[in-house]
């Protein structure tokens, strides 16, 4: 029993690790999601170890990317737009780079998706609102 536990700490540690591999790689990529893989990372790390747990919501990427929305499952309007505007540069600067059009419709459908999840998904408040619940 316990050599299955560790086994199964030592899986949900490298799976942490992988997802917050990709979750930095998605800060540069814009197919790539940052915030899931953090939020997989941060839940893989808790699951597999209080050590790693520790240690990743000490990180400041925790504390930027995942912490406040955790806490608060909203975001104020200035960080849905700065978000936005961030992923929607690196969306076409992809869009221009690639001839293909099935990769350049896949990007069109992954920037409808995402205003769609960021306007009906996540709640928008106000700044003041949003530091009062942090």
């Amino acid at each position: 029993m316990v050599i299955i536990r560790k086994i199964k700490n030592i899986l949900f540690i490298i799976a942490g690790f992988l997802s917050l591999g990709l979750g930095i790689l998605g800060i540069v990529l814009p197919v790539v999601p940052t915030t899931p893989l953090l939020l997989l990372a941060s839940f893989c790390f808790v699951k597999g170890s209080t050590k790693f747990e520790t240690w990743f919501k000490g990180t400041d990427l925790y504390k930027k990317h995942v912490e406040s929305f955790l806490r608060n499952k909203s975001m104020t309007l200035k960080q849905k737009v700065m978000l936005n505007l961030f992923a929607d540069t690196m969306i076409i600067i992809a869009f221009i780079n690639v001839q293909i059009v099935y990769v350049r419709v896949l990007l069109v459908l992954i920037i409808i998706y995402k205003y769609y999840y960021f306007i009906a998904k996540i709640k928008t408040v106000k700044s003041d609102q949003w530091k009062e619940r942090a």
